[in-house]
């Protein structure tokens, strides 16, 4: 404000000494002046009463400008009105000064004044360049020292405020030198201070700064931006001069190998490389992998393996385009990495087949050799066979194997043998191949023939057909052709002087068992023999099993009424006391059937009875006992047909008729009935049998002396059981009877005397040595003894006392005599029952039940009493 005070009051003072010697006013004052602001009082200088301004229309006019400035009317000050810049007012450089021409008019009367303002500069604006941005092209070729014209800066300001000097940025490559033109204003040269290399910095960005003389000083600023321009100076190059490149065999065609990337420092032209092989790339692997020119891909281009090459070597050029060419080269050396891609080959180079099945351990089958074309884990193999398999693989030699037997061979187990072998190499994935080979067995004979069973049983009907099929009794050779062709034979032996082949026929290609003859049960009961079956190999072998046939008991013999005794067709009269009590035995019938057990078991009924409720009969023992005593109203005469029937299907059955008579008086005494005479003359001829029956006794005693003497003499030897005969009958104590109503063995000794003696031949039991057993002979009739076989224990007590052999052999040759001779026996119940008692020939007979059926046997002891007597 204090400078603003200080150019008014010079101008008023230069215009106080120009209006002396000139009619116009100046003013001076600087440029951008605020609003308001006084530049002088016009009253004062114009000598003018400030009352009389507004009545005079006292007006300032601004020639060829706009309105900056006005007049105060009231106090006569000039004032600015807006700010004012020099440099929009003066736009010419040219001169230093600048003025604005005012007018002031004054009516009542006019008057005009001429008024000079002049502006002074003031350093308000910077230096400005007219860009920016300078942009300089300058080849890399470029001496050093070589200059480029750089736009100067603009200042609107005048004299020092202009422009003064330019600053360039620090740069190694680059300064100015500022010069002065003619018309006084300053400008810059560019100067190359070396020279430059595009592909070490292409682009050098520098600040040009130009700075005014003003107080302060002001600047401004522009960018040169030097592009430094290439030159075709630098050949291309690759990062690497030898690349080496792994890929996989087998890879698809068109599989990127390597992306080769030269690198040209140039640009343009000069950097725009095409690829190619050298002239010492191989055909082969110019047929293998594609370069491609532009972009310098290598790509699969044919089929790669592994076992066919493994390395691949080429040369590639790089060349630019530029005016001179330059290039660069490499070498890339590719390696085929082995891929499971081969898979293992198994070659057989030998092998045996058919082989016996005998052979022997660790013989050679097979030698079979393995190989793979890939390398590493990828061509290691492995060879093995199924673990179930009586072989096993023996390494020779490198990838040679052998085949050994290393179990026995059977081939009626497995008749062939389908080896498979599997070769496996150890890549990833692995890979494997197999072949399959048939080993056939040949057969030896070395298996027997096997029946199913080792014991057979047969049951046979007695009665058969001859020739009627048995059974079959196949064998089964698991061999083949002539060692599975089997033979049947029937092995001899002779039972009862009669050979089995006379009994048996089999078939000796199938093992069909045949009956020869008719078989009778109550003659023969089982057979045992053995069955051979041989084979047709060489040597032979055989086998045999045990037959054991057991004849079936059929139903075909009727019971036998034994006892009471009577003739074919006879009535049985006896006589009982009517006295007799209730409950009294009054007779026992007893039946006796040679069927089996089945089939002779026996019970007894009544057929006929003249009085239902006088007499019962127990329908298993057949013994008729009194239900009440007798009454004066009853009948003397009973009679009771009593039928004894077996247990066949059908059943076949026996009768017999007891005519029974009450007498008033009491039963005699026991000797008066053994003198009752018998309806026959037994005594008939009786000195020529007490000869032959003396005679007999006499010789078999003497043979029984000398065979003991030769015994004791002998020394003791272990002996072996002879087998029982057909006609042997082996009785232990206390064995089960056959016939249901004989429990005691007794009673089972006296039937085996009724069965015998009714085939004509006669029973002796003889004491062994020891006491504790006894022999049962049956003789045939006239001829003697023939069979003899140890027995089981008798039914008598060790301590009882046994009947003499001299004694015994005539009580049986007598015997024999009288049933031969039709011998009729008619004895009643009475006289059995009193003879119980009776000890005949030393034998204790007290405690026999007459329900066991032995009366027969002390019948006849009792009848020969009187004879011993």
């Amino acid at each position: 404000m204090e400078s603003c005070k200080r150019y008014v009051l010079l101008a008023l003072l230069f215009s106080f000494v120009h209006n002396i010697s000139s009619s116009v006013t100046h003013y001076s004052i600087p440029e951008e002046l605020k609003e308001g602001s006084v530049v002088a009082n016009l009253a004062t200088d114009l000598s003018l009463d400030v009352t009389t301004l507004t009545k005079r229309k006292m007006r300032l006019d601004i020639i060829a400008n706009k309105k900056y400035l006005d007049v105060n009317k009231e106090t006569g000050e000039l004032y600015i009105i807006e700010k004012i810049d020099r440099e929009y007012i003066c736009t010419t450089k040219w001169s230093s000064s600048c003025y604005l021409k005012l007018e002031v008019t004054l009516e009542n009367p006019v008057r005009i004044f001429n008024i000079e303002l002049e502006v002074l500069d003031m350093n308000d604006n910077a230096p400005q360049f007219r860009r920016d941005v300078i942009h300089l092209d300058i080849s890399e070729a470029t001496p050093k020292g070589e200059r480029f014209s750089l736009s100067n800066a603009v200042d609107p300001d005048v004299g020092t405020n202009s422009v003064k000097t330019y600053h360039l940025s620090e740069s190694e490559y680059f300064n100015i030198e500022v010069q002065t033109g003619r018309d006084g204003s300053k400008f810059a040269d560019l100067i190359l201070r070396k020279p430059l290399d595009r592909e070490k910095q292409a682009v050098h960005n520098l600040i040009l700064t130009a700075v005014d003389g003003g107080t302060p000083a002001r600047s401004g600023t522009a960018s040169v931006i030097v592009q430094v321009l290439d030159t075709n100076d630098n050949a291309p190059t690759f990062d690497k001069s030898i690349y080496t490149v792994e890929i996989m065999e087998n890879s698809p065609i068109g599989s990127l190998v390597i992306d080769l990337s030269a690198i040209d420092l140039d640009e343009g032209s000069n950097s725009d490389l095409t690829y190619s092989y050298s002239l010492y790339t191989s055909e082969k692997t110019q047929e293998t992998f594609n370069l491609n020119s532009a972009t310098g891909e290598i790509t699969v281009k044919g089929m790669l393996n592994y076992e066919d090459f493994k390395i691949y070597d080429m040369e590639v050029i790089a060349t630019d385009k530029g005016a001179n060419s330059l290039s660069g080269q490499c070498t890339i050396k590719i390696l085929v990495e082995d891929m499971n891609d081969n898979h293992p080959e198994i070659s057989i180079k030998s092998f045996q087949s058919p082989v016996n099945e005998n052979i022997e351990l660790d013989t050679v089958i097979a030698v079979v050799s393995v190989s793979d074309k890939d390398s590493g884990d990828n061509g290691v193999v492995d060879l093995h066979i199924p673990q179930n398999m009586p072989f096993k693989l023996r390494e020779s030699s490198d990838n040679y194997y052998q085949l050994v037997v290393s179990q026995p061979l059977d081939r009626e187990k497995v008749p062939e043998y389908d080896i498979t072998f599997t070769v496996t190499d150890r890549g990833s994935p692995p890979l494997s191949d197999n072949e399959t080979m048939t080993l056939e067995l040949l057969d030896v004979n070395d298996n027997v023939p096997q029946f199913p069973q080792s014991f057979y049983t047969i049951r046979v009907m007695e009665n058969n057909a001859p020739g009627a099929l048995l059974s079959s009794l196949t064998a089964f050779d698991p061999d083949l052709h002539e060692n599975q062709y089997l033979v049947y034979f029937i092995l001899e032996k002779e039972i009862a002087n009669t050979s089995m082949s006379m009994l048996f026929s089999i078939n000796p290609e199938n093992g069909n068992l045949y009956a020869l003859k008719t078989f009778d049960y109550e003659i023969e009961k089982e057979f045992l023999f053995h069955i051979e079956a041989r084979d047709s190999g060489s040597p032979p072998l055989s086998s045999n099993v045990t037959v054991h046939i057991i004849i079936v008991d059929q139903n075909d013999n009727a019971p036998v009424i034994v006892s009471p005794w009577r003739a074919h067709g006879s009535v049985v009269e006896e006589k009982i006391p009517r006295s007799t009590d209730k409950g009294s035995l009054v007779a026992k019938v007893i039946a006796l059937d040679t069927d089996s057990v089945h089939n002779s078991r026996i019970t007894y009924q009544f057929l006929q009875v003249t009085d239902a409720t006088l007499f019962s009969l127990d329908q298993y023992n057949g013994e008729i006992r009194t239900m009440r005593m007798f009454s004066y109203r009853d009948p003397r005469h009973q009679r009771l047909v009593v039928v004894a029937k077996d247990n066949g299907d059908p059943a076949l059955s026996a009768t017999v008729t007891i005519k029974l008579s009450t007498v008033e008086t009491a039963v005699k005494a026991y000797s008066d009935m053994t003198e009752v005479p018998l309806e026959y003359d037994i005594f008939s001829d009786l000195n020529l049998y007490l000869v032959i029956g003396l005679g007999s006794v006499s010789f078999l005693l003497l043979i029984t002396i000398l065979v003991t003497i030769v015994l004791k003499c002998q020394k003791p030897k272990p002996s072996k059981a002879a087998p029982p005969s057909r006609n042997s009958v082996i009785s232990e104590r206390n064995s089960t009877v056959a016939d249901s109503t004989l429990v005691s063995n007794d009673a089972y000794w006296y039937s085996l005397f009724l069965a015998e003696t009714r085939k004509g031949k006669l029973v002796v039991r003889q004491p062994v040595p020891k006491g504790s057993r006894y022999i049962v002979s049956s003789i045939p009739r006239g001829t003697g003894l023939t069979e003899t076989s140890d027995s089981a224990a008798s039914t008598l007590q060790v301590g009882d006392t046994f009947v003499d052999l001299t004694s015994k052999v005539f009580l049986t040759v007598y015997t024999s005599c009288l049933l031969s001779d039709g011998l009729k026996l008619n004895i009643g119940l009475r006289n059995l029952q009193i003879f119980l008692n009776y000890r005949c020939l030393g034998c204790n007979f007290e405690q026999m039940q007459t329900g066991n059926g032995p009366a027969i046997t002390s019948l006849y002891a009792g009848k020969f009493s009187g004879v011993f007597s």
